[in-house]
């Protein structure tokens, strides 16, 4: 089949160098004519595991442009991979999908628009009504929410727990079946509104486990319990399983901030009162905050000490920093009078962390640092020297943000060690 993907995001790229590794032509059309240009020079903007191998793989059945007319002309699926960002009241902003929807040319033959981007539920039968009113009933509609996860996008999405069709009509999620023919998994057959609640269903009940375990992780501070162990005995419940119960400083990334927000944000537009998610929120949002209060019981009033981030992404395998909790962290030791230094293996935030120094290396990052702080768990900071780190530190202090780190193993070293959750000696 021949497929058209709009936007050359993450999902927009993943989606079609899988669909390209299926045997699909693709052409991938994006706004952006510096992406557009990298991309047929072979560059990735992006850091994703096993895509730049995928893309170069597969270079014979993909296309980049910028033209909307080349990438439509002569598709028979038409896949919407756009940006949904929020917008100030927590809704999402769906300004980029409805351009791709408009700018849909007419079309003689019967092709199929799929929705990749994650949207509000309701959205699929206000682009129904919109291409009717243009005389467009002869582009079928289909939404094909994607579960991929970045850093394991590439697997995610060949590799799926299921996959989701909602259809107006049965032969436009038959379209799209046939489009991921190659790939075994569990199909979902079901209508549209639907479709689009599962995949804003599925990122709530992963962000509800994040800020209960997070939740039960302050408990245990508190009584002297530790969270780990208490995780292990409640995920061998086959009932609850051990996915997401791992404590930390609290989930970001592009989409579970965004989605759940927006979940919560369709609830009260229809007139319901979320109360779930919102505390869900409202603890996560807390959890990225509770970290400097660890540091200043170790160090007293942060005014002049230098804190060393060790992570800038939300999470180790991707380079993304959207809604990251180094960005939370940096700002509120920056409004402490901290001064902060920072090391990710790929992610650059220059851009967005003003008044931090961003080090080359870890251990640069350590120079001098009255504390440390492991924000992203990455498997760098495990295989660190941190014998060598103890010797360039002023104090030996380390806020282990994601509980990867052996406490012995650096207690042992000298070092003050805090988890998250966790007993402190």
């Amino acid at each position: 089949m021949r497929v058209a993907v709009f936007g050359a995001g993450y999902v927009g790229l993943v989606t079609s160098a899988c669909f390209a590794d299926l045997g699909h032509e693709v052409v991938v059309r994006d706004v952006v004519a510096e992406k557009i240009e990298a991309l047929r020079a072979g560059h990735v903007p992006i850091h994703e595991h096993g895509l730049e191998e995928l893309l170069g793989r597969n270079a014979e059945r993909l296309r980049f442009t910028t033209d909307v007319g080349e990438a439509v002309d002569g598709a028979d699926v038409v896949y919407i991979a756009v940006g949904t960002p929020p917008t100030y009241s927590g809704d999402a902003d769906l300004s980029a999908v409805w351009t791709v929807v408009d700018e849909l040319p007419e079309v003689e033959r019967r092709i199929v628009v799929a929705m990749k981007s994650t949207v509000p539920v309701g959205t699929g039968r206000s682009i129904r009504h919109r291409l009717d009113d243009r005389g467009l009933s002869n582009v079928g509609y289909v939404s094909n929410p994607e579960f991929t996860a970045e850093g394991t996008a590439v697997r995610d999405f060949m590799q799926p727990d299921r996959i989701v069709i909602g259809a107006f009509h049965l032969d436009d999620g038959d379209a799209i079946a046939r489009l991921h023919h190659g790939i075994e998994a569990p199909m979902v057959r079901c209508d549209v509104p639907s479709a689009e609640m599962i995949k804003l269903a599925a990122n709530a009940a992963l962000v509800t486990r994040i800020s209960f375990i997070n939740e039960i992780a302050n408990v245990c501070e508190a009584t002297g319990a530790d969270v780990t162990t208490v995780a292990e005995g409640i995920g061998l419940d086959r009932r609850i399983g051990p996915a997401f119960l791992r404590a930390g400083i609290g989930f970001g990334g592009s989409c579970f901030p965004k989605d759940s927000l927006a979940l919560k944000q369709l609830a009260a537009n229809s007139g319901y009162n979320f109360q779930l998610l919102n505390a869900v929120i409202e603890v996560n949002e807390l959890q990225k905050r509770r970290v400097v209060g660890k540091l200043e019981r170790r160090l007293g009033p942060l005014r002049g000490k230098r804190i060393a981030l060790l992570g800038l992404a939300f999470k180790p395998g991707t380079d993304d920093m959207r809604e990251a909790p180094s960005l939370v962290l940096a700002g509120r030791l920056l409004s402490e009078g901290a001064d902060v230094t920072a090391w990710d293996p790929v992610a650059d935030g220059t851009d967005q962390l003003h008044g931090v120094v961003i080090a080359e290396t870890a251990l640069e990052a350590l120079d001098g640092a009255d504390a440390a702080v492991l924000v992203t768990e990455w498997p760098e900071l495990r295989d660190l020297d941190w014998a060598a780190a103890g010797k360039r530190m002023r104090q030996r202090v380390v806020v282990d943000g994601r509980n990867f780190l052996d406490p012995d193993a650096l207690r042992a070293l000298g070092f003050a060690y805090e988890g998250i959750g966790r007993p402190v000696a």
